[in-house]
């Protein structure tokens, strides 16, 4: 069965990249509704924002949602993984601000608020989307990749040249919970030298050592240290999960990303969506439905950091 909030959720806090404080509130929304933004801030013109693959304008930095009025809401990621990882369906988030909180760089607080408010089931079926043959994209070094799969399975690769961080690769099938026990509660990462120049573009305003993981060279400059060996990559699957989110139903195949990030994978969409032959919507019955991300979920799951 599809899925919406219990009841609304509000969240206070700074927008990484603006340094903007912001009030967020995620209210529960009725079948087929999907998930949207609203810009309260904005009062002339439309202010509603779908959470859709083709209104992403490409950033590197993070997710941008557009809208024909051109209104915008940007560090969508994070947020959208959640609702996806935690198998929320519907929803309309408000928000005064142009860009989602940062709250602690990672899902765990959105995580944690909706299960803890709790979700609730609506009488309607839900859709999926079943990748029907390899799909690629490629950018200079980066890759992603969609191959038919039974249920959503993210494989992702990350080399930086800082010993901090390195090689890291991890696999992980994304049924019944495993975003929120193994992924939810990593932080996003940065190098030093990347914050030194952001903040000389007037970038990254909001960011600051409590909400995201900075490394220089070999050394974690965060006094938290790392909540996983290989935190960087799983926050690099986090993004992934937020950014896939944007497809409108979820997925049934296999994304592979090397070196990948938000653009490319927004691209992917792009060139899946472009053929009509790569997939199919199907509606879940109770096999598919054991395998989505937020089948059967508790609090008992999350991470004892978040």
């Amino acid at each position: 069965m599809q899925t919406t909030l219990k009841s609304p959720i509000s969240f206070t806090g700074v927008g990484l990249h603006s340094g903007v404080q912001v009030r967020m509130t995620l209210h529960p929304a009725s079948a087929e509704y999907g998930i949207w933004f609203r810009r309260t801030d904005v009062q002339l013109g439309n202010a509603l924002i779908p959470a859709q693959w083709d209104q992403v304008e490409v950033s590197p930095l993070c997710t941008r949602l557009v809208n024909d009025a051109g209104v915008s809401v940007s560090t969508v990621e994070h947020v959208m993984a959640a609702l996806a990882g935690c198998g929320v369906h519907n929803a309309l988030i408000e928000i005064d601000g142009p860009e989602v909180p940062i709250l602690d760089g990672s899902s765990a607080p959105f995580v944690r608020a909706f299960l803890n408010r709790g979700i609730k089931q609506l009488a309607a079926p839900v859709s999926a989307i079943e990748v029907l043959k390899p799909v690629q994209v490629t950018h200079g070094d980066a890759t992603a990749r969609f191959d038919p799969a039974q249920s959503l399975h993210i494989d992702f690769a990350i080399d930086f040249a800082d010993p901090a961080i390195g090689r890291q690769f991890k696999s992980l099938d994304m049924s019944n919970g495993t975003f929120v026990r193994e992924l939810c509660d990593s932080r996003t990462f940065c190098r030093k030298s990347d914050v030194d120049a952001m903040h000389a573009q007037g970038l990254a305003l909001g960011g600051t050592l409590d909400n995201a993981v900075v490394v220089d060279g070999d050394k974690i400059l965060s006094p938290s240290g790392l909540r996983h060996h290989d935190e960087a990559v799983r926050h690099k699957i986090l993004d992934a999960m937020g950014d896939l989110a944007l497809a409108g139903y979820p997925l049934l195949a296999r994304y592979t990303g090397t070196r990948a990030g938000h653009a490319i994978t927004n691209k992917l969409l792009r060139v899946l969506f472009a053929d009509p032959t790569a997939y199919r919507i199907i509606k879940c019955d109770s096999s598919h439905i054991a395998k989505l991300p937020g089948f059967d979920l508790h609090e008992e799951d999350l991470p004892l950091i978040a």
